[in-house]
């Protein structure tokens, strides 16, 4: 059944009815320690953009509520995380060294590489913002092109509280203690991305793996570090072209999964031998948002030449649910190109494309809240919406944001500017708010 642009199955009645009994499924990133840590991936506690608990400042501007502000040195779309009194990200620091005969861009192609690189991970104090500690992985030229908005430092890194994995995708995968010791380092080779477009998925942290896509125009692949020593656990090829989407741990019936989106297939595979669990059908060209889950249920999105979205249910699922019971509702327009959904208190949002214009849908039924309720002056969006308590926060590229009531209708709760543009997402930690801009990095909060 179909009704303005949602795909309903039979069994949607049954998928509103399910009171999901204690220990059936369980979201593997909201342990508690994650809670306690803060915000330890670029998603947050849960993965679905939702902090657990705060108070931030719903107003600010250059010289209202920002209790620090601090340059970043060079260029990343990484988000910050947060793990007790400390802030990490990532950069790529321009040497000023040039690269020889650095290659003209076609029409349609990423830009190229013309100078050398320091490839950089930054602790910061979360009080003032001050550096803790520096650690340069590596320095040289990047061996492609990124995309013409891109830098060569977009993947997030994530923390346990014991180890923070950084990854910079051609140039490495990291791990160091929370001090700043390197643990080991793993090179996989180079990615060749789709129209030179750059990389940008994040690793995935849970229990003692560490678990990395390497979807690009090559050979493709899955695989599982030990985290404490970057020994490689297991490995599964995949059939697919280039996506920036970072994987999802979810525990469910006993059974810890990796779901993975992308263009050809969605994918589970079992986190513990990389054997697959389930797949559908495959998101659209260019798949870049990241899925999310709560209460059972999984939801990927994709929105370039084309919209997707679907629900699919993890209890039953097995094989290929296309067309099954397990896709429980789905939507075929208005979705989401770069943008992560967020599910916030039993509600999806998610913006058009990369336009300021928002849909918000009952997670477990399908049913549209609203729709094409645009943002105001939040216009062009490539950061993930958050949400805490009663309140969501949208970014804009331009600098602009606006924080909206939560729930069922749509309400503007304020308007705000800062002299930056925001394509990394917000990180929400207590009553701070943390947001990365091109040029500086800015917490929120009251004084």
């Amino acid at each position: 059944m179909r009704l303005d642009g949602v795909l309903r199955s039979k069994h949607v009645v049954l998928a509103a009815a399910l009171a999901f009994p204690a220990g059936i499924a369980l979201a593997a990133p909201p342990a508690s320690s994650d809670v306690e840590g803060g915000w330890p991936a670029w998603r947050g506690p849960s993965r679905t953009g939702s902090a657990p608990a705060g108070n931030p400042p719903i107003e600010w501007s250059e010289t209202k509520n920002v209790r620090w502000k601090k340059a970043v040195p060079g260029l990343g779309l990484s988000s910050p995380i947060v793990w007790g009194d400390r802030l990490y990200l990532t950069t790529a620091v321009p040497t000023g060294e040039k690269v020889a005969n650095p290659r003209s861009a076609g029409r349609r192609d990423g830009i190229p590489p013309d100078q050398v690189l320091s490839y950089e991970v930054h602790a910061l104090n979360r009080a003032d913002g001050s550096t803790e500690w520096k650690r340069t992985v590596r320095t040289e030229a990047p061996h492609g092109s990124t995309h013409p908005d891109g830098t060569w430092a977009s993947g997030s890194p994530v923390t346990d509280g014991e180890v923070l994995i950084a990854f910079f995708g051609s140039q490495g995968l990291y791990a160091f203690d929370l001090d700043g010791t390197e643990l080991w380092r793993r090179d996989f080779g180079d990615m060749r991305t789709r129209l030179g477009f750059g990389e940008g998925s994040s690793p995935a942290l849970h229990g003692d793996r560490v678990y990395v896509i390497w979807d690009h125009e090559d050979e493709s692949f899955m695989v599982a570090l030990d985290k404490n020593t970057g020994e490689e656990i297991w490995r599964r090829d995949r059939d697919e072209m280039t996506a920036w989407t970072t994987p999802l741990v979810v525990e469910h019936g006993g059974r810890t999964q990796v779901i993975t989106s992308a263009t050809n297939r969605v994918r589970a595979y079992d986190a513990d031998t990389g054997e697959p669990i389930w797949q559908a059908t495959g998101m659209t060209l260019n798949a870049i948002p990241s899925p999310v889950y709560s209460d059972g249920v999984v939801y990927l999105t994709s929105g370039f030449r084309g919209s997707k979205l679907l629900a699919v249910r993890l209890d039953g699922a097995e094989a290929d649910v296309t067309g099954t019971e397990q896709v429980v509702w789905s939507v075929d327009r208005d979705t989401p190109y770069v943008p992560s959904p967020l599910l916030h208190e039993g509600v999806i949002y998610f913006t058009k494309s990369n336009n300021g214009i928002l849909s918000a849908f009952d997670a477990g039924t399908g049913e549209a809240l609203y729709a094409n309720q645009r943002l105001g002056a939040v216009r062009n969006v490539y950061a993930s919406p958050v949400g805490v308590g009663d309140r969501v926060y949208f970014a804009s590229r331009d600098g602009e944001f606006l924080v909206a009531k939560a729930g069922p209708t749509f309400e503007v709760l304020a308007e705000n500017e800062l002299d930056d543009r925001f394509d990394a997402s917000p990180a929400i930690v207590g009553d701070e708010i943390y947001l990365r801009g091109r040029r500086n990095l800015y917490c929120i909060a009251t004084p």
